[in-house]
């Protein structure tokens, strides 16, 4: 859990040198910035899809995660879950999730729980106690939330609640799933949170066109899930 509570620091102290800076920086500064978080999570998510071994496995995934997603209606819960912060800790005139604290809780929550560090990280620091890998991480989300709390506000602070939550499930159950993931399961899971992270970046930051991408997290379990009834067949 070190790892993780080191995580949580780095992203509140980002995003709080983002908050009290940010109203000294243009708009249309704020704006490439984003868009230039934008064009590098889209890269970066890239560069995971091509670590899968099989692409179907990858599409299989998504199609399964959207159906479990929306039947489960994270997006919605995400949304509400960002709702109900906003009327207690902030005073943006827009409600709703056209507001900027919203959009700001869900990017946040998103672009830090996906990707090979929060999961690998967090085994890593259940099984041995080394948090290294999540101190590289804590860096670059720390970094991370100083351009997106000066353009998207306090919303993205309070993703900390669902990274402590979700890297901190993840180290306490690491026994299991250092016993359970093998490695084809690791690079289609890695894979599958690259094009996860293309839709955060289209959707969210880039604004391209809206796509509920909350919904597609359970592609995530489906696609290891996916390769293991593979191998079994």
């Amino acid at each position: 859990m070190t790892g993780t509570i080191v995580n949580v620091a780095a992203i509140l102290i980002g995003g709080t040198i983002g908050l009290i800076f940010g109203s000294r920086i243009p708009e249309r500064f704020k704006n490439t910035v984003i868009a230039g978080m934008g064009l590098f999570t889209a890269a970066m998510g890239l560069q995971m899809f091509f670590k899968s071994e099989n692409q179907l496995i990858v599409l299989g995934a998504l199609i399964i995660g959207a159906m479990l997603g929306e039947w489960i209606g994270i997006e919605d819960w995400l949304q509400a879950l960002g709702e109900n912060l906003e009327k207690r800790f902030s005073q943006d005139t827009e409600t709703g999730a056209s507001s900027r604290f919203v959009r700001g809780f869900m990017v946040a929550s998103l672009l830090y729980c996906i990707g090979p560090m929060a999961i690998l990280g967090s085994i890593q620091d259940g099984l041995t106690g080394d948090y290294s890998l999540l101190a590289v991480k804590s860096t670059l989300d720390g970094f991370a939330s100083i351009a997106f709390a000066s353009t998207l506000g306090i919303g993205v602070m309070f993703s900390s609640v669902i990274i402590f939550i979700y890297q901190g499930g993840i180290s306490l159950l690491a026994g299991q799933f250092n016993a359970i993931v093998t490695d084809p399961m690791m690079a289609e899971m890695t894979a599958t949170g690259g094009v996860i992270l293309m839709g955060v970046a289209v959707s969210n930051l880039l604004e391209l066109k809206k796509i509920r991408v909350g919904n597609f997290l359970p592609a995530l379990l489906a696609a290891p899930l996916i390769v293991w009834i593979l191998s079994k067949i």
